[in-house]
């Protein structure tokens, strides 16, 4: 393989994927970067060859000519159509009894083409913005719901703080500036692009803007009705249980949901599930109330609504 081949330069096979000629890049410009080799004229080129081989695979429009045509595809005044023309008449010439052609026919100096993309004859290029770098972070569900700076460990790039947007969710992808890649011949460095991954809460549940919450309450509390404090995003509000509410009901506590991510001022509301609470079944008053009550459902059939329509 050539020399001057961006591949070989980098160390990578050609099914190379975005990430392993990342890593590779990475490698070879800590080895061979200026500041870790001072005077040193010949680490200084190898770091250039690296960086402009890393320039043309981590653009997929430049991998992709480079990977069609070669070096060629970068000498100036290429033209992509006329070469896959002239390709699918060489192929046909070189069946025919009339006519062959030999490398040596083509009016091509493939050192040249060589050293236009890699130096020499080549036109200097000025720098270059790094490459932008992906990642994934977990976080809390209270920091995803209302928002704030996080602390976050970030796999080769250390300890760094993040700003998460009021009602972020997992998925949500947040741009730090300037923390990708280091560019190019002293360009400026790429963007780092985190994804977010939401931890579970241990008793809120989100469905979009809008949360829900299984609250324990008391069957005198269902019965005759109650204020209680119910816990919400921003911290403890009073909430009142109206008399006589059926276990399971769900009550709405407008604006306590989330903030609605890019809809300032926006929020969904919390649905508090009523459930209710028996008392200690070992507790010897238990059975006797409960006979005390069992005359308030004669003549009333509790599941009657169950046998309409059933098989």
């Amino acid at each position: 393989m050539d020399e001057k081949d961006p591949y070989a330069l980098l160390g990578v096979a050609r099914t190379a994927s975005d990430d392993e000629i990342r890593k590779a890049y990475r490698k070879l410009a800590r080895k061979y970067h200026p500041d870790v080799n001072p005077n040193d004229r010949k680490a200084e080129e190898r770091f250039k060859e690296i960086s402009l081989a890393y320039e043309v695979l981590a653009d997929k429009e430049k991998r992709a000519r480079y990977d069609e045509f070669g070096a060629q595809s970068f000498a100036q005044g290429f033209d992509p159509d006329q070469a896959r023309e002239y390709a699918r008449w060489s192929r046909g010439a070189s069946q025919s009894p009339f006519h062959t052609r030999s490398a040596s026919d083509v009016d091509i100096d493939i050192e040249d083409l060589l050293g236009g993309l890699f130096g020499g004859a080549r036109r200097p290029r000025g720098p270059a913005k790094g490459a932008d770098a992906e990642g994934e972070i977990a976080i809390d569900f209270l920091d995803a719901v209302r928002g704030g700076e996080v602390r976050v460990q970030v796999a080769g790039r250390g300890a760094l703080r993040v700003k998460i947007p009021p009602g972020a969710d997992t998925g949500t992808r947040i741009r730090l500036a300037g923390q990708g890649d280091e560019g190019v011949l002293g360009g400026s460095r790429g963007d780092l692009f985190l994804t977010l991954r939401v931890r579970p809460h241990p008793f809120f549940s989100r469905n979009g803007s809008d949360l829900s919450l299984d609250l324990p309450v008391t069957l005198p509390e269902l019965v005759l009705g109650a204020s209680i404090e119910v816990p919400t995003p921003d911290g403890t509000v009073t909430m009142r249980i109206p008399a006589g509410s059926a276990n399971g009901r769900s009550l709405r506590l407008r604006g306590k949901g989330v903030a609605k991510l890019g809809a300032a001022g926006e929020r969904g509301d919390l649905y508090v599930r009523l459930v209710a609470e028996l008392p200690d079944p070992a507790d010897p008053r238990l059975e006797a109330i409960m006979k005390e009550l069992e005359p308030l459902y004669e003549g009333r059939d509790v599941r009657a609504r169950l046998k309409k329509g059933a098989p």
